[in-house]
Formats: structure tokens, C-alpha cells, sequence
């Protein structure tokens, strides 16, 4: 995701200073000014973007970082609300982004953006969202962190549906193309993971299984706060949790290899 938005800024005319924890796939992208240490990376930017991999990492990340007067950054990561209240403590001027959708969407400027902050530090970041998706001012940064795991337990839900489905309907005589095909006419996105259910080929992934499983209990721990009842994805996140040792390194709909 973070070099696919890189190259969209770069296309976009931005100047860029680039960190990645592997300097060689940040230098790989052949656009910006690669850095050793994100605070070197953030020094003077007006805009800082961050897309990291869970709670953990935005911490560690952060806790290297001393924002400037009037500088903006932009928190893209699947982490959950708690973690940018944290941040906020520091940072002052903070905003939410997580996106919904993945590379394709990304490299075709229409993923969308769920902004979540102040109205003149979203209204600063927009110009650099609109580069490489659909910004949209959602509210706070909780309700952009939560609608985002909301958008990833229907993901996960569906997914996980439509892996049971397809093996119920191969035991049931019904050739796999078929039955994908209907499916895919009720869940159209299912066809970005053709090549995944149809093919049983998972790998390269775009989202990892283990990373879903994450995304559950970020939002089973929210939705449980609330006060809600989730037994349908309390029930999922243990499927794709037991599917974590053979494929948590694959697309997260090579659960399908859970059902027998």
C-alpha cells in the first residue's frame, strides 16, 4: 500500500521523503528522497503520512517523532481508535485515514479515504489524499478508525461465507466456476480473489489472513465495549484464526482451505 501510494504522489508532482524499515524497497520505488529513520523522514514536511502494520508499530514509529509547528500527520493504519487517542496526546494536529480498498484502488486513485479530525487539518491533508483516492471528512478520529474495522468485519464475514459456500456447493455436485459465478453476482468484490477461490492459488497476497484476524479483534474490542453482541464474528475470527499457522502468509480467503 505504501508504495503504491508513493508512486501516485510522485506522479502527482509532490515532493517526497521516503522511510520504510527495509531501505532498499523504499530506494526500489525509484521516486523521493529515501531517509534512514522516520524522524529524518518527517523533519520539515508539511504533510506526514504513516501506513503501518498494527498498534505496535504506529507506537514504536511515533515515539520517534517530535511534530513541528503547524505539521500534519495523517495516520493510515488499521490499528484501532485507541491508538490515536494516544497519539494525539503529541501530536496535535492528527488525522485519521484509514482506506478502504487495496492497490488496485490505490493505483487507480479511488480508493476511499475515510478522514476522521479537525476540519482544517483534514482540509490541509486533502489536496495529498485526492492524489491517490476519494477523501472523505467522516468525523471524528474514532468514527474514521471504527467505520474502517466495521468496513474489514463485513470483509472478513463475507469472505469467509462465500469459502464455505463454494466447498459446500463442490460436495453438493456443482462445478466450482459455476458456483463462484453466482456468488459473485451477490458479492461482486469477490471477484478481485477469483484467481484465490477459484484457482486455489493464494499467494502473493494482497491481504494477509493474519492481518483479518488482527482486524477482528480490533473490532470485536470495540463493538464489545459498545455493549454489542457479535456472535457471527466472534465465530469468524475463530475460523481464520484456526486457518493462522498453514496460510497466515496468504490471502485472507485461503481460509477456504479450512473446510474439508
Amino acid at each position: 500500500m505504501g508504495a503504491s501510494i508513493a508512486s501516485r504522489l510522485a506522479a502527482a508532482g509532490f515532493d517526497l521523503v521516503l522511510w520504510n524499515r527495509t531501505q532498499e524497497r523504499a530506494r526500489g520505488l525509484g521516486v523521493g528522497r529515501v531517509e534512514g529513520d522516520p524522524a529524518k523522514a518527517a523533519a520539515g514536511a508539511e504533510v506526514v503520512l504513516s501506513i503501518l502494520t498494527d498498534a505496535r508499530a504506529v507506537r514504536e514509529v511515533y515515539s520517534q517523532l517530535e511534530p513541528a509547528d503547524g505539521q500534519v500527520f495523517v495516520e493510515m493504519s488499521t490499528a484501532g481508535p485507541e491508538i490515536l487517542e494516544e497519539l494525539a496526546e503529541r501530536f496535535e494536529h492528527l488525522v485519521a485515514a484509514p482506506i478502504v480498498g487495496s492497490v488496485p484502488a490505490i493505483e487507480q486513485g479511488t480508493a476511499l479515504i475515510l478522514a476522521g479530525g479537525e476540519e482544517p487539518d483534514v482540509e490541509k491533508a486533502k489536496p495529498v489524499l485526492a492524489a491517490f483516492g476519494q477523501p472523505s471528512h467522516v468525523g471524528t478520529r474514532r468514527e474514521a478508525a471504527t467505520l474502517k474495522l466495521l468496513n474489514n468485519a463485513m470483509l472478513a464475514a463475507v469472505s469467509l461465507a462465500a469459502a464455505e459456500l463454494l466447498v459446500a456447493a463442490e460436495h453438493a455436485g456443482l462445478q466450482r466456476q459455476a458456483a463462484f459465478g453466482l456468488l459473485q453476482r451477490t458479492v461482486p468484490y469477490l471477484e478481485a480473489r477469483r484467481r484465490s477461490y477459484v484457482d486455489r492459488q493464494h499467494s502473493p497476497a494482497r491481504f494477509f489472513l493474519r492481518d483479518i484476524v488482527k482486524d477482528l479483534d480490533l473490532g470485536l474490542g470495540v463493538f464489545h465495549a459498545g455493549g454489542a453482541s457479535t456472535p457471527l464474528l466472534a465465530l469468524a475470527r475463530e475460523i481464520y484464526a484456526s486457518a493462522l499457522p498453514a496460510h497466515g502468509e496468504e490471502e485472507l480467503s485461503a481460509v477456504i482451505e479450512r473446510f474439508p
